[in-house]
This record gives structure tokens, C-alpha cells and sequence, in this order.
């Protein structure tokens, strides 16, 4: 059932599974009658973001999946801080490193003008992702929609919950579970890697130094270790930026495992998936590698489990006004639009 005329062209369409959720009341309908242009409107901010910013729609699934994980999907990532909220854009994972803040208010700001006070924040993360997938020539991610804004944010949880580019399968594994995901929606979620970009200073231990022993990672390829060193010398840059993929840096596609199997995962994180010793990952790589149709339909079903955690729906939270305040400190401060407090660089375990 298509209920908008949002038109996408040449790509993979997967519904997926059941989606994990909080007794969410989510609708693929439900902006039909009050928004009914809101994906057009979200897929022309972000295709026009796009031509100058190739990054973007990476990092737009990037920000979609740090809010989710924190809170569940409530844009509790957007807010900015305030004399009572401590905002998670200062986190560990987040701080001078997470982008589209920005593109999220242009939404926004676009949004308000056509239909006001209808359109979430955490829905406009949700269609964001949904578009940068089309845009990287990914699958169409039908989200089911109907969430609602959060009033607080956590600081604690996102450094708590948020994975970390240097964890071990174990701890991956145990990261993805806290939020109701299992081993496929690892391996499936992790293949968006495929695109976007990473600083220098997340992979420098992998290159010279790996776990203090004054040597690079053993499961680098070697060759391809050289190639990253001239990228990030020792002592060089670290804000220098590596291809996630050297082969299709901009696309979403089955590339980042095809990678993996000959020990080309960018982030330790990312080859502990498959170099791992009897893992059950592996034979996920594998699958994924050998069928991009696999991987998308895997990557749409756990795409939208994972946009379902912990959702605020009905008459809890708000439609906020601006998506850096709560709407109460909105009227206080009689805010139009506000830049958001962290805006650079690409970087963790997804």
C-alpha cells in the first residue's frame, strides 16, 4: 500500500518482518490526511543537501540510528542543551562527530510552513534515513509512522548504549540485544558501512598500535593497511577522512561485506563480523555477500525493528516546534530556528 506520491525508481521494495516495539501504534498512513505531502518534502531537502554533500545520507542513517538507541526513536539526540537538559550531542560517540543536525531543521523549518505542529521530529529523523537508503541507492525503507518528540534527553545512556568502533563481537552482540536486536540485525545494520566516511583518529590503534602490542591489527589486510596509512600517518592529521568502502564510498550495497572477507573492514568493529573465530556472524557475511537482495530485505526488516524501539505515540511527548528545544523552552526563548550544537565528522560503529 503506497500512501503518498513518493515516487522511487529502480530500487529493491522490502517490507520485512514483525518489527520489535514498544505496544507502539505506528501507521506507513499515518501523515495521509494531515501531511499528506511530508515525503516529498523530506526527500527534496535532503536530494538538494545531497548534491553538494555526498556525505549526508550516511550520516543521516548514522543520526537516525544514535537517537534510536537512546531512549528509543524520540529525536532525544536533537535537543540542545538548556538549564534542564543535558544534551546528547556532547556524548562520547556524538560530540564533533555526528552531522545532519542541520538538514533535520531545514526539514523541519519546510515542514512547518506546509503543515504546522503535525510532523514530529523523531519522524522526520525516521524519513530522513528513509530517504538517504533511496538516495544511496539502497532499499525503500517503508516506515510505519506516528512518533512523537521526547522532553528529555540522556547524556549517560547515549555513552552507555552508543557502540564503540574498538568493541569485540561480544560486545556488540550485547549492545544490539539490550535493544531488542539479535545477531542478523547486527550483521544487517552494520552494512551500513557501506557508505559515508571516518576520521582518522577512530581507526590510528588498528593501524600501529593495535591493543598495545606496538603492531597493526592482525586481521588487516596488509595491503590494504598501507593504503590507510598514507591516508592517517602516525602523528599525522587526525581529523583526516577514510572511505568507509574503498570500492563505492557513496552507495548503499553489499560491497562492506565483500570487503570484510578479504580483511578490509575499516573499523575493528566491523571485521570482528567476520574474523572472528567460529562465529555465527560469519555465515551472515557470506549470505550478504553473495546477494544484495538478501542484504536488503535483511537491512528493511531491521531498519525499521530497530525505528520502532521505544517509541512515544498517542499522548505522550509532544510535536515540538523546533527540533533543538522542547516546546516549552521554545515559547520562552521565542525561537524560529536555531543551529545545532554539534555538526562534524563520521564516525562509530554504524
Amino acid at each position: 500500500m503506497r500512501c503518498f506520491g513518493f515516487i522511487v525508481v529502480g530500487l529493491v521494495a522490502v517490507l520485512g518482518g514483525l518489527p520489535f516495539s514498544s505496544n507502539a501504534k505506528l501507521e506507513p498512513c499515518f501523515y495521509k490526511k494531515t501531511c499528506p505531502q511530508v515525503h516529498f518534502i523530506v526527500f527534496k531537502v535532503v536530494e538538494k543537501v545531497s548534491r553538494t554533500d555526498p556525505r549526508m545520507p550516511a550520516s543521516l542513517v548514522r543520526l537516525f540510528f544514535h537517537d534510536c538507541f537512546v531512549q528509543g526513536c524520540d529525536a532525544s539526540i536533537l535537543l540542545n542543551n538548556t538549564a534542564t537538559i543535558v544534551s546528547e550531542q556532547q556524548a562520547l560517540p556524538n560530540n564533533n562527530s555526528i552531522r545532519g543536525l542541520d538538514v533535520v531543521n531545514q526539514i523541519k523549518t519546510e515542514l512547518e510552513k506546509a503543515c504546522p505542529g503535525v510532523v514530529s521530529c523523531a519522524d522526520i529523523l525516521t524519513l530522513a534515513a528513509e530517504v538517504s537508503s533511496v538516495l544511496a541507492h539502497g532499499p525503500y525503507l517503508k516506515f510505519p509512522l506516528g512518533r512523537r518528540d521526547s522532553l528529555t534527553a540522556n547524556r549517560t545512556l547515549a555513552n552507555q548504549n552508543l557502540p564503540a568502533p574498538f568493541f569485540n563481537l561480544t560486545q556488540l552482540k550485547a549492545a544490539f540485544a539490550v535493544q531488542g536486536l539479535d545477531t542478523t540485525d547486527l550483521v544487517a545494520l552494520s552494512g551500513a558501512h557501506s557508505f559515508g566516511r571516518v576520521r582518522c583518529l577512530f581507526i590510528l590503534d588498528r593501524l600501529y598500535n593495535f591493543s598495545g602490542t606496538g603492531r597493526p591489527d592482525p586481521t588487516l589486510d596488509t595491503t590494504y593497511l598501507k593504503q590507510l596509512r598514507q591516508i592517517c600517518p602516525q602523528g599525522g592529521p587526525p581529523n583526516n577522512l577514510v572511505n568507509f568502502d574503498p570500492t563505492t564510498p557513496d552507495t548503499l550495497d553489499k560491497n562492506y561485506y565483500s570487503n570484510l572477507q578479504v580483511k578490509k573492514g575499516l573499523l575493528q568493529s566491523d571485521q570482528e563480523l567476520f574474523s572472528t573465530p567460529g562465529a555465527d556472524t560469519i555465515s551472515i557475511v557470506n549470505k550478504f555477500s553473495s546477494g544484495q537482495i538478501a542484504f536488503f530485505k535483511s537491512f528493511s526488516a531491521s531498519m525499521i525493528k530497530m525505528g520502532n524501539i521505544g517509541v512515544l505515540t498517542g499522548k505522550k511527548g509532544e510535536i515540538r516546534k523546533q527540533c533543538n528545544f522542547v516546546n516549552k523552552k521554545s515559547a520562552e526563548l521565542d525561537i524560529g530556528s536555531v543551529a545545532s550544537e554539534s555538526e562534524e565528522g563520521l564516525v562509530s560503529s554504524i
